[in-house]
């Protein structure tokens, strides 16, 4: 499917899929951080004193990753967007990858752990797709393009914050820190995308 469409979410979690293994990588947090993005951008979250506060109760996105997490957002507790990075992220994580099973970008294959109990594996089913985005996203962080939209912007961001190996196989991140925060300059979600990168750029965050 043309990766232009996607949205944030689906991006993120697809850009940092490890190929060779077939295995997602530790990516909950960075897929958790494009929802939120993504719903700032579609104008249904917004910042208030530094806490993700839905703009209203009944809006929605015609998504089903970014509707239970703004349905997660608005039945809770008032939080950060830091905190919001990492809390239940795995919930969001799974909802992206069960919709790009569905979009055929992901294939669940049945197994058995130890040959008795049932386990589902998800593999990569459009690994030219991947490399699309992976170039995308060093382009846009090598290059000054003129046209590179908000969301773009934010996508860029947002895979730099995460460090994904495949993405800077020469370990080159170092380089793109000026260029970042150009890119969240443009995003159109400067403040709280500044404060989700970093979220993502703290070590040793774990999948909760």
């Amino acid at each position: 499917m043309p990766h232009g469409s996607l949205p944030l979410p689906a991006k993120l979690c697809l850009l940092t899929w490890d190929t060779p293994g077939g295995e997602a990588m530790a990516a909950a947090h960075v897929v958790r951080a494009g929802a939120l993005t993504e719903l700032v951008l579609r104008g249904l979250l917004a910042d208030d004193d530094g806490i993700a506060t839905p703009v209203d109760m009944d809006s929605l996105a015609g998504d089903a990753v970014l509707d239970g997490l703004l349905e997660l957002v608005r039945e809770s507790r008032p939080h950060r967007w830091r905190t919001w990075v990492t809390l239940h992220a795995r919930v969001t994580f799974d909802a992206a990858r069960e919709q790009l099973t569905a979009e055929g970008c992901l294939r669940a294959e049945k197994k058995r752990v130890l040959g008795v109990f049932p386990s589902v594996e998800h593999v990569l089913d459009d690994t030219a797709l991947v490399e699309a985005l992976r170039e995308e996203a060093r382009r846009i962080l090598r290059e000054r393009l003129p046209e590179v939209s908000g969301r773009q912007a934010a996508f860029a961001a947002l895979a730099a914050a995460a460090n994904p190996p495949a993405l800077f196989p020469d370990g080159g991140r170092g380089r793109h820190e000026e260029r970042v925060e150009e890119l969240i300059a443009l995003s159109g979600a400067r403040v709280v995308l500044s404060e989700l990168c970093a979220a993502l750029s703290t070590p040793g965050r774990a999948l909760t």
